[in-house]
């Protein structure tokens, strides 16, 4: 993808809104981060340009000033909730978040239990944070949340959830993913900060939608696409219109919540500090993008992609029919369809022409390159072997790995290590090839095309092994897969 947003801009600008923002309540400023703070890859899809980690540098620019709050719903914890595109649970993505935050020397105070209830497993996650010196709180449900505004701002309500101790001006709420409960943390520390004499503010942070761009913006479709799960649908924020007679984007959760949150700061602060929920923003993404149609173009790409993400997830029982019916709006609202992506018709002709488990991935050069599934090769496997040699100009006649190396690698994993998956994956040639490049050039000319598969763009003709879907990822590939079993197995090693 052509570069079309400029990240340092982003990051100058997305910093001084941020110290602005800190200025205008004195003491301290709770910031409530929606998205991904780091590996945001879907900004990075829609936004060419944008490095994953940009809201991480970003802050690591602020850390003299910042800690990090951590907010996890007990609830996903006990039902082992996983995060979809790392494929871990939430404690887990919580633990390394604060491993990745130490790590950039960005302080992390302690971790919020939202919903808190006791369990085994709760207690054990509690137990294995404390023991790394991590503060651990508890925060409650609140019946009748958010309209029992009453009960809410009350030692009943608010009043009843633990205390968090902050020492810095900039307070980062953050979770391993929706409904974790950042916003009532929020709230929360507001009401007992207030109580203490403390002026504190609440801002909040959405990289998505963007508001200062149209509603029907690809971008701002593409987040939709993103959130089928959770259903959010953009819309122009009306207090913001009957306030300034200007026309901003927000969302229907934080549009539908604004009337009860405004009154909860009243009740809090005397007044409330905004007129919108799109106030209570400081996203200044929109103002680096330097080149709308080639974002618009990825977008577009996106939005196909989540539709083929919520066709696999339907299939899997874990989305809806209405969410691919959603999807399939999108794109009709956009006016693309399938054929916009190259390596899907590719792949499924190659399919057609009798090679049932194949993929196909387009280069940067807009060459299509394919691979199929073989004795020895899962077609993962293949089609990157494949699009190394293409892009190093070697020969398709070549083997890059002689057959004869791969035979006892399959030997010992079916074998001695008892792995009913014979054929070998991503990562496994590739540690072939690089063992390989010690003495073998071409080998090595061939790892070091590996930097420009990232951002290509690859299909599949059926539900990939978690194995290659975890290499792709790591490769920078975007793939769609068509929602079909891999076998007829429900259960896949």
């Amino acid at each position: 993808m052509k570069v079309a947003f400029d990240n340092n801009l982003y990051l100058k600008i997305q910093r001084e809104k941020i110290q602005e923002r800190i200025a205008e309540f004195g003491d301290k400023l709770y910031l409530e981060f929606g998205g991904k703070l780091f590996d945001d890859f879907h900004a990075a899809r829609v936004l060419p340009g944008f490095k994953p980690d940009s809201k991480l540098t970003m802050l690591k620019g602020l850390k003299d000033q910042a800690e990090i709050v951590i907010a996890v719903n007990t609830d996903n914890i006990m039902s082992n909730k996983v995060r979809g595109d790392l494929g871990i649970t939430y404690q887990t993505e919580v633990e390394r978040l604060i491993d990745a935050f130490k790590e950039a020397d960005l302080y992390v105070s302690s971790v919020v239990l939202s919903f808190f209830k006791e369990s085994p497993i709760v207690d054990q996650f509690i137990k294995k944070l404390e023991n790394n010196d991590i503060n651990v709180y508890r925060h409650y449900k609140i019946n009748g949340y958010p309209q029992n505004i009453p009960l809410i701002v009350s030692e009943d309500g608010l009043g009843k959830n633990e205390y968090i101790k902050t020492t810095k001006p900039l307070v980062v709420v953050t979770a391993p993913g929706p409904g974790s409960g950042k916003m009532a943390t929020c709230l929360s520390q507001l009401y007992h900060e207030n109580k203490k004499g403390i002026r504190a503010g609440y801002a909040k942070y959405e990289t998505f939608p963007v508001w200062n761009l149209p509603l029907k913006h690809p971008i701002n479709l593409a987040y939709e696409a993103a959130t089928l799960d959770l259903n959010d649908v953009n819309m122009i924020d009306p207090f913001h219109l009957e306030a300034y007679q200007k026309i901003a984007v927000n969302y229907n959760r934080d549009v539908e919540v604004f009337p009860l949150l405004k009154e909860i700061f009243s009740k809090i602060y005397g007044s409330s500090p905004y007129n919108s929920p799109t106030d209570m923003g400081v996203n200044m993404i929109g103002f680096a993008i330097k080149d709308d149609e080639g974002c618009k173009k990825a977008a577009y790409q996106e939005i196909i992609r989540r539709y083929y993400e919520a066709k696999k997830y339907n299939f899997l029982g874990r989305f809806p029919d209405e969410a691919v019916e959603k999807a399939e709006l999108l794109m009709n609202q956009s006016g693309i369809s399938t054929d916009n992506r190259k390596c899907i018709a590719a792949c499924l002709k190659k399919r057609d022409s009798g090679a049932s488990n194949c993929m196909a991935l387009e280069l940067p050069n807009k060459k299509i390159v394919t691979g199929k599934r073989s004795n020895l090769l899962s077609a993962p496997a293949a089609l990157v072997l494949n699009a190394l040699k293409s892009l190093a100009k070697i020969n398709d006649d070549l083997d890059l790995i002689t057959p004869s190396l791969i035979e006892p690698i399959k030997a010992l994993k079916v074998d001695r290590l008892g792995n009913h998956n014979v054929f070998l994956h991503i990562d496994e040639v590739l540690l072939i090839l690089s063992i390989q490049s010690l003495t073998n050039t071409l080998s090595e000319l061939a790892l070091k095309q590996l930097p420009k598969l990232k951002g290509c763009q690859a299909h599949s003709s059926v539900l990939l092994r978690e194995v290659d879907l975890n290499a792709c990822r790591k490769l920078g590939i975007d793939v769609t897969e068509e929602p079909v079993s891999l076998g007829k197995k429900l259960y896949i090693r």
